[in-house]
């Protein structure tokens, strides 16, 4: 066959003819492709015209720079050059008519994960045109990576260094800064200029610094892609790296490893999957390979595995469906993208007091030449002793102040083991009015833990203790016996066969298997039990999976020759079925529809608690099985979350709990910290989607719980919340939480159990992940904005003080009441120690009680320059009075002046005393 002017040559290996794996053509609706892919038609050139298409090289490597190791790989030599051919050669390079037929077929494009689960396995195949046995061919992939690029993500770093650092001159305070310093430079006051000059150069570099580190969260989400995957290509298992995957791979997957791309599974053996960085479920999650007709949310769908998370049982083949930016994760990635962290409340301020002081500099300016115009002076010379004022009257040292104040905050949450990664985000925590906090590894410990017990034969037991360090001890309900080992011999059994039937191992409080076996094992340390598994024999084991929900072990005692016994634990509508009595103080009693029936109803009183519930039984054999009981587990609040919620609430702010869990759990949850007082709502991510935007702002506002979110929800919660005017702090752990915690105005990170994303995005980190620490840094934030208040109110009064007797002494036509070396010493005052001992003001203790501030309070408020004008008042009316005194002959002597200046000062500190003890007041 021949091509119009083009023609693509083969592969090296496909010049011979046939593919390694000796595949034939199959027809074209054959959903078993022999590795043949369909691509689409190269693009045309004029006749005659040799061009080149070459295959994209990866993220920072030219075609022409692959170190040769790397050349030899298998991944690596798929990387050639194709030469698109003149026409008439086509036929004398590509002979075998399949290739022909791929070359004229369409691209294959990505399939939407909730399209997939849909489809059986044959349709899965024929749409993605590969062979499951076979999988894809070698040139099948390079034409795929074209229309696909690699499996990762690209950060776009297209603005230079340069220009993100001159974008930090565009503040309205540096402006006028940097106008102030040209004019000390024009008037030769050269000494102004220097000072006013490092100020700027110091507050813009910490700004860039800060900003130019955030960009990392979007880097980090490429470690989620695994560096390695086992493929099924040209007919053999392949050992890859993970970025070569294209749509229609098929992807081995076993116990340990990392989900390299979104995969429809098409076999699994007892697979389960950890997506608790991508739903934020702690449990492990059962998958399958049917279709599924119906499917719900995303989060739910049990035949897919998204990139990033973790096989944490058994094993599974798949087709990937999804690679980069086109998978789940990538979507995350995009919306990461386009969010811009917001500008904090104190950056807005500080914005606005630049336009203020500018305002106020040309009124300065203004007054100043209508003056001496009035006076019948040269407008030139007035105009250039207005300037000279104006440049006097702003204060300089107010950006180093800020930034001294914020790093002092800064230095004293780090001794409360909290990191703040952005210097404003210390003062904004100051009027943030709502804080969203996911669930899983926030709120709570990300540890099961079992928290009740109920034995077939009526005891009620409580668990105290939280993870699996050990710590903590079974009591019975309504009574302070604690029990251990088989003081009640009914829950000694039941602990016994939750520690047998059990593969998990805790070593050093640190757990290695399941949560929820975990769970059990933690249970039995402190009941004392948890060296009974040593006592038997492991015979068999009858694994867990998602049809069955059951796993057995076959056991034998080691010092004994008994018969074997059978320990089950699982789902209970399961396990009953194969249980014939229950147990009743270690003696077995028939078991009657009407003692099943009261089980029942126990298991669901527990899982309306929101507990996973476990059922519990041992015996002979199967089919023959004593009932011991039921176990209920959850997740449970981290010590202190609930102390802290309340303090928040009480002091007027809102905490909102978004979770990837089931109502019951979220629900549970709710309740044990304080959020569900009967006044409140939950609201589904599904419920949240449908809602039209001109509700949703008032809509969110009322619920205190959502669940079954996807990190889409999460943003649009907290976008909403902004909306209304909210400033909105989320806290997370999770790569699900990435988006939310970078628009939200403040983002607060865990420590421990915070992914590598999650941290980057954030602007804070909780070092210990202790929820409370966050009081601490609110209360700081408040502390904070008034500290930088009253330096502003001391600058501005000693400033308008000055400038005013100035002023005044020339309308009036009076001797300067001040000499030059004097206003240079005032001018000294106004930005030293005692104007920056403002700024560095501890915090009072009792500043957590009040309620935040508006965010739409100006520094320069209403009230706030009222003060200063009645301070100036106090200042100028003292020392005029004194002046006045000084001066009965009208002549002005050292005398005078030093006697002014002296009066000056001694007003001007006091007035820095009446600021420090009002600190909280305005």
């Amino acid at each position: 066959m021949q091509y119009e002017g083009v023609a693509v040559a083969k592969p090296r290996w496909l010049l011979g003819g046939a593919s390694p794996a000796g595949d034939r053509c199959p027809p074209p609706s054959s959903p078993q492709g022999a590795g043949t892919e369909p691509v689409p038609e190269p693009p045309r050139t004029e006749a005659g015209g040799g061009a080149s298409q070459q295959l994209p090289a990866p993220a920072g490597m030219g075609p022409n720079r692959v170190p040769k190791f790397f050349q030899k790989l298998a991944g690596f030599r798929l990387a050639r050059t194709y030469h698109l051919l003149e026409n008439g050669e086509a036929e004398k390079e590509v002979k075998d008519p399949c290739e022909l037929k791929a070359v004229e077929q369409e691209a294959v494009l990505a399939i939407p994960s909730r399209e997939a689960c849909k489809q059986t396995k044959d349709e899965l195949a024929k749409d993605l045109h590969v062979n499951l046995q076979t999988g894809l061919s070698d040139f099948a992939v390079l034409r795929r990576r074209l229309k696909h690029g690699w499996n990762e993500f690209q950060v776009d770093n297209t603005e230079p260094v340069w220009k993100k650092y001159l974008s930090q001159f565009t503040n309205p305070l540096i402006l006028l800064l940097l106008g102030s310093a040209l004019v000390s430079v024009i008037t030769k006051e050269y000494e102004n200029a220097i000072s006013i000059t490092v100020a700027i150069v110091i507050v813009v570099t910490v700004a860039f610094v800060q900003e130019y580190r955030s960009e990392k969260s979007l880097e980090e989400l490429n470690k989620l892609v695994p560096p390695e995957c086992n493929c099924i290509r040209e007919g053999k298992l392949q050992h890859l790296f993970a970025r070569e995957l294209v749509p229609g791979d098929v992807v081995c997957l076993s116990v340990g490893d990392r989900v390299p791309a979104d995969i429809r599974l098409v076999e699994t053996t007892d697979l389960l999957v950890d997506e608790s960085s991508f739903t934020g479920e702690t449990e492990p999650c059962c998958k399958t390979d049917g279709p599924l007709p119906d499917p719900g949310d995303i989060t739910t769908l049990s035949n897919i595995v998204f990139m990033g998370t973790l096989v944490r049982y058994g094993k599974g083949k798949g087709v990937v469906i999804g690679v980069g930016e086109k998978s789940q994760f990538g979507e995350v990635f995009k919306m990461m993208q386009k969010e811009e962290t917001p500008k904090t409340p104190l950056q807005k301020s500080m914005d606005t007091l630049g336009k203020q002081l500018s305002l106020f500099s040309f009124g300065i300016i203004g007054l100043i030449m209508l003056i001496g115009w009035l006076q019948g002076k040269r407008l030139l010379s007035m105009f250039t002793i207005g300037v000279s004022l104006a440049v006097a009257a702003i204060p300089e040292g107010l950006p180093i102040v800020v930034t001294v104040t914020l790093a002092l905050g800064v230095m004293r949450m780090a001794k409360k083991r909290v990191i703040v990664k952005k210097l404003p985000i210390v003062e904004t925590l100051g009027c943030c009015n709502v804080i969203c906090s996911d669930k899983t590894g926030t709120l709570t410990a990300n540890e099961m833990t079992v928290t009740q017990l109920t034995t077939s034969d009526g005891f009620h037991a409580e668990v105290s203790g939280v993870g699996y360090s050990g710590k903590g001890s079974v009591y019975l309900s309504h009574s302070e016996e604690v029990l251990k080992e088989f003081s009640n011999i009914s829950v000694g059994k039941l602990v016994e066969a939750g520690c047998v039937a059990n593969n998990a191992v805790i070593r050093k409080n640190v757990l290695m298997g399941q949560p929820t076996e975990g769970a059990l094992i933690a249970l039995a340390m402190k009941m004392g039990l948890n060296s009974l598994s040593d006592l038997y024999i492991r015979k068999k084991e009858i694994p867990f999976s998602s049809e069955q929900k059951w796993m057995a072990v076959k056991c034998a005692l080691k010092s004994e020759e008994e018969e074997d016994i059978y320990f089950m634990k699982g789902a209970f509508e399961e396990v009953i079925q194969y249980c014939d009595s229950y147990n009743s103080g270690g003696i077995p009693q028939p078991l009657t529809p009407q003692q099943q029936a009261l089980y029942l109803q126990e298991e669901k009183n527990m899982g309306s608690r929101g507990l996973r519930v476990l059922a519990l039984a041992s015996g002979p054999e199967l089919g023959k099985l004593m009932f011991l009981g039921l176990v209920g587990i959850i997740d449970p609040p981290r010590t202190g979350v609930k102390e802290a919620v309340g303090i928040l609430l009480e002091s007027g702010v809102s905490v909102k709990m978004i979770t990837g869990d089931a109502l019951e759990t979220a629900l549970a949850i709710g309740r044990n910290i304080g959020l569900c007082n009967g006044k409140f709502e939950a609201m589904s991510g599904e419920e949240l989607e449908i809602l039209e935007e001109s509700t949703l702002s008032t809509a969110v506002k009322k619920v205190s719980v959502f669940y079954r979110t996807s990190p889409k929800h999460k943003l649009k919660i907290i976008k909403a919340l902004q909306q209304s005017g909210a400033i909105v702090g989320m806290t997370g752990d999770g790569v699900n939480d990435a988006v939310a915690l970078k628009s939200a105005d403040i983002g607060v990170a865990m420590g421990q159990a915070g992914t590598d994303v999650s941290k980057e995005a954030a602007d804070m980190i909780l070092v210990d992940d202790d929820f409370s620490t966050i009081m601490n840094a609110i209360k700081e934030g408040k502390g904070i904005f008034y500290n930088i208040k009253n330096f502003v109110r001391f600058q501005l009064s000693t400033s308008i003080s000055a400038l005013s007797l100035i002023t005044l002494s020339t309308v009036f036509n009076l001797p300067n009441p001040l000499n030059a070396m004097q206003i240079l010493w005032i001018n000294i005052i106004m930005d030293g120690p005692p104007a920056q001992s403002l700024g560095v003001e501890p915090v009072d203790k009792d500043a957590i009680k009040q309620p935040p501030r508006n965010a739409k309070d100006a520094i320069l408020s209403k009230s706030l320059i009222l003060k200063i004008l009645i301070s100036a008042a106090v200042i100028i009316s003292g020392t005029l009075f004194v002046f006045w005194k000084e001066i009965p002959d009208g002549k002005v002597t050292p005398r005078t002046t030093t006697m002014t200046f002296t009066c000056f000062v001694f007003f001007d500190m006091f007035n820095a005393l009446s600021c420090r003890s009002l600190i909280f007041f305005f």
